[in-house]
């Protein structure tokens, strides 16, 4: 399984509408005279019957307006492992259809687009979880509890519907249940496409405007281990947009959604839009300088291939094998700063960054005592070999990937209650319990019952 995930990683690298949005029930009939084809017009003339709320997103759309129908997205070519001819409307004829729209299928229209989306972290989203024997043993042996009728849907039900999966088709050429359907930002497609741009954009709309409000990213950055939308609502830029963001325009082009748009940036102004002299990206690791979810916070030095090498090399682990900005973790700040520096003067943005890393850095002092007990403690046979029935595990578990990651995410995003209370207030009592575990097995010699 991992020397298939490695050659995918590697892969990456390389006018008579009149139904109102959300009113499924008024699409009757549709006649669509266009310019399409034939092929087209009978697509959308029958799911206006059969799934008339993919219609009345479509006929809404950008790709509605300009004449992108079904066909143009969900034809594929006779010999894609996708194809199939399950819908009447295709079947006996020489026209081959999926369900599932690869971004390979996206980038014949928006290349730049979907090559960021690959140079970015979201795009190894479905591959970190598989490609770690402690992820697959956590989904399917300790929450699935190894039965193996029920094993599968701690990740299907969780997991893959924000970090994708990798989906397999059966022999009737659909896709399993036990890996789609699902809206996870990595998915890995039978034809190698990786991706899954209706995650943001969801279908059949495609707005860039819903991509643009905070709820686009709050499906999947929330919870205890990243509260990146609940850090956004307590920082003061989640006041500003609750008060008054139903107010402000979302639907100007790329790079030319600026301050005025907007009183306050979102989740897609910081890490993704085109302000000033900055472009638009959708490589979402672009403008970060840290890497926040390790158990260890390094920089980010290097962009994704860099990242891909050291992935190929065993050195996921070590901190560097992270997609950033391909000219290091400054220019990376750089980028960042620029997008501050549209509404706030240079000392505010200096000063705030300043702090914010200091706390990073106070992390990281935490977590590497934390670490060396850990390391000590299993090299003396004074870990339980289920580690989830380890209190000491568990401690240093929390450590890192809850706590911790709050208190980081917290400092860097201005979410004063995160940085403390839910941060390292929480960080300072976890290390006290995990020294008093520490000293009891290295004083008595063994695990506690």
């Amino acid at each position: 399984m991992l020397k298939r995930l490695l050659v995918i990683l590697a892969v990456v690298a390389s006018g008579a509408f009149a139904a109102s949005i959300g009113d499924v029930s008024s699409i009757k009939t549709l006649k669509v005279e266009r310019g399409l084809t034939e092929v087209a017009k009978g697509c959308i003339e029958c799911h206006a019957k059969e799934t008339p709320g993919h219609v009345n997103d479509w006929k809404d759309s950008r790709h509605g307006h300009v004449g992108v129908s079904c066909i143009d997205c969900h034809s594929v070519k006779k010999d894609n492992p996708m194809a199939g001819q399950n819908c009447p409307g295709v079947k006996g004829t020489d026209t081959y259809v999926s369900m599932l729209v690869s971004p390979k299928t996206c980038g014949r229209c928006h290349p730049n687009e979907v090559h960021e989306f690959q140079q970015s972290g979201h795009a190894r989203a479905a591959l970190q979880i598989r490609a770690k024997a402690s992820m697959e043993s956590l989904m399917h042996h300790y929450e699935g509890r190894g039965n193996p009728d029920l094993q599968d849907s701690p990740e299907a039900t969780g997991c893959m519907q924000c970090h994708g999966s990798i989906i397999e088709v059966g022999k009737d050429g659909r896709p399993t249940a036990e890996t789609w359907p699902n809206y996870g930002i990595g998915n890995v497609y039978p034809d190698g496409g990786v991706g899954n741009c209706k995650s943001c954009h969801s279908a059949h709309k495609f707005s860039i405007a819903e991509a643009r409000k905070p709820a686009a990213c709050a499906s999947c950055h929330l919870g205890p281990d990243h509260p990146d939308i609940e850090i956004y609502n307590n920082s003061m830029h989640g006041h500003i947009f609750n008060a008054e963001g139903s107010t402000w325009n979302y639907d100007s082009a790329p790079d030319a959604w600026e301050p005025g748009d907007y009183r306050a940036p979102t989740c897609a102004t910081c890490h993704m839009s085109g302000i000033g002299d900055l472009t638009t990206t959708h490589n979402i690791s672009r403008r970060l300088k840290w890497n926040i979810w390790a158990p260890i916070s390094k920089t980010r030095e290097g962009g994704y291939e860099t990242a891909v090498k050291d992935f190929e090399n065993g050195k996921i682990t070590k901190g560097n094998a992270l997609a950033g900005h391909p000219d290091g973790s400054e220019a990376a700040r750089s980028e960042m700063e620029q997008v501050c520096k549209s509404c706030h003067v240079t000392l505010h943005t200096k000063s705030f960054f300043k702090m914010a890393d200091k706390h990073v850095e106070l992390y990281n002092t935490y977590a590497v005592d934390a670490k060396k007990m850990i390391d000590e403690l299993g090299k003396k046979g004074l870990m339980k070999k289920d580690k989830w029935a380890d209190e000491a595990f568990k401690v240093w578990y929390h450590i890192w990937h809850h706590q911790g990651r709050r208190m980081r995410q917290g400092a860097l995003m201005g979410g004063p209650d995160y940085a403390h209370w839910h941060g390292v207030f929480e960080l300072q009592q976890n290390i006290r319990e995990l020294e008093a575990i520490y000293n009891r097995r290295m004083k008595t010699g063994k695990i506690e019952e």
